[in-house]
């Protein structure tokens, strides 16, 4: 058996400057498995609680050797000589040893480094690449949303939506998809800069330009897409993260929002909208989908915080017909997967996803192919926490060879028939 034979956790730094947790887990047959756990701004009510030290003194009250020291006094003594292959068996008891419902206790960013790490471990000890290790023979390179326009909690002074997307759907390969992103952001560079607006970048790398009107970041888009050479509504499509909580509900009732939605879906190529409703209006969201949930897809992110009881109230409900995968929105490799497989069995849409405070990892990327989720958010074609995780799935690509397919197209099949 491939036990645990060490952990280490250490502070390190996310892609905002802001210190975070890596774990490194050594097995006893000399497998290493390190994990970097990142770190969101527009954070859903129901998140697991991201453990910080609150000491002014050190990184603004934001270090981490508080979660550090929960791995190293109470983590590491219980795990040390249990085996990395059994995932679920471990995360179990991370969370019996943290005990409360959020995991406040040891801090959900303390519990998820270990819990990756320990899969990293196990799919080297076992000599597989991590998505063969978390999903056998999964083969399914997803459609990149790719974040090209930063607004909201993600870049001050822009838009007051969060995010606008192109999503490069339809193309045959992963790469084919990834170049169209990448010259459409490159597109849109050279639009601003001629219109003498500001080419400065968002949390995600995204441009966040001034604009008068969230709708002129659609159009811009769209623009792009057509001066790179692409075809809107056939090769490219657009995805909005309206991240409607941090909204003002004076300025956008959830009316106004589900108006404002209908228009656009039917005069833009929109095939996805996350969080278009604040994430405490359940009876909104079922009425947005009602109006417009035939025609696109409507994603759960700060709704459901990959949650699996606040998914299967969302299943029940009608409310939305896709949910957002953060793993350190719920904090463990087993309580993810179990939320991806919930929402898949429901014939909902999965969208794997980074968060804005990012790192060098690329477990997503693996997570993404592992459970053919068909879909990813990791930012704009840009900054190297962003570019890691589309350059990771460059690479499995062309490890998988003749055996890769591309989500494409059909993984919008419902909204686009």
């Amino acid at each position: 058996m491939t036990t645990i034979s060490d952990v280490r956790a250490r502070e390190v730094l996310d892609s905002r400057g802001n210190p975070t947790v890596e774990v490194d887990i050594r097995l006893s047959d000399g497998a290493v498995g390190s994990a970097l756990v990142p770190s969101g701004a527009s954070t859903g009510a129901n998140e697991a609680l991201e453990l910080r030290d609150g000491d002014d003194a050190r990184f603004r009250g934001r270090g981490v050797l508080v979660p550090i020291g929960n791995i190293e006094q109470h983590i590491k003594p219980a795990v040390l000589g249990l085996s990395a292959l059994e995932q679920e068996s471990l995360d179990n008891l991370l969370l019996d040893i943290d005990g409360t419902p959020n995991k406040s206790r040891l801090g959900a960013n303390a519990i998820l480094g270990v819990s990756m790490a320990a899969a990293r471990a196990a799919a080297q000890s076992a000599s597989k690449p991590l998505y063969e290790h978390l999903g056998g023979d999964a083969v399914t390179l997803p459609v990149p949303m790719l974040n090209i326009i930063n607004g909201g909690a993600h870049a001050a002074g822009s838009t007051d939506f969060q995010e606008f997307m192109v999503v490069p759907a339809g193309f045959d390969a992963f790469r084919e998809s990834l170049r169209a992103g990448v010259e459409i952001y490159h597109a849109l560079a050279d639009i601003l800069r001629r219109r003498g607006l500001s080419t400065s970048v968002g949390d995600e790398g995204g441009f966040a330009p001034p604009l008068d009107d969230n709708r002129d970041a659609v159009a811009l888009v769209i623009e792009a897409i057509e001066r790179a050479g692409y075809r809107p509504g056939e090769q490219c499509f657009i995805a909005l993260d309206v991240a409607a909580s941090e909204l003002n509900k004076d300025e956008y009732p959830s009316d106004k929002l589900i108006g404002i939605y209908e228009d656009w879906v039917g005069a833009y190529p929109i095939v996805s909208i996350e969080d278009g409703i604040a994430e405490d209006e359940w009876d909104d969201w079922q009425s947005l989908s009602s109006v417009i949930g035939g025609n696109v897809q409507l994603v759960g992110d700060d709704l459901f915080t990959t949650n699996t009881e606040l998914i299967r109230k969302g299943i029940s409900m009608n409310a939305g017909n896709a949910v957002l995968i953060k793993l350190n929105q719920i904090g463990t490799v087993t309580e993810t997967l179990n939320a991806i497989k919930m929402t898949q069995e429901a014939g909902w849409g999965v969208v794997i996803s980074h968060r804005s405070g990012e790192t060098e990892d690329t477990t997503i990327a693996d997570l993404a192919v592992g459970t053919n989720a068909g879909q990813i958010k990791s930012g704009a074609p840009a900054r190297g926490e962003r570019t890691a995780k589309y350059n990771r799935l460059l690479r499995i690509e062309e490890e998988l060879g003749d055996r890769a397919r591309f989500a494409g197209r059909q993984v919008y099949e419902r909204v686009l028939g």
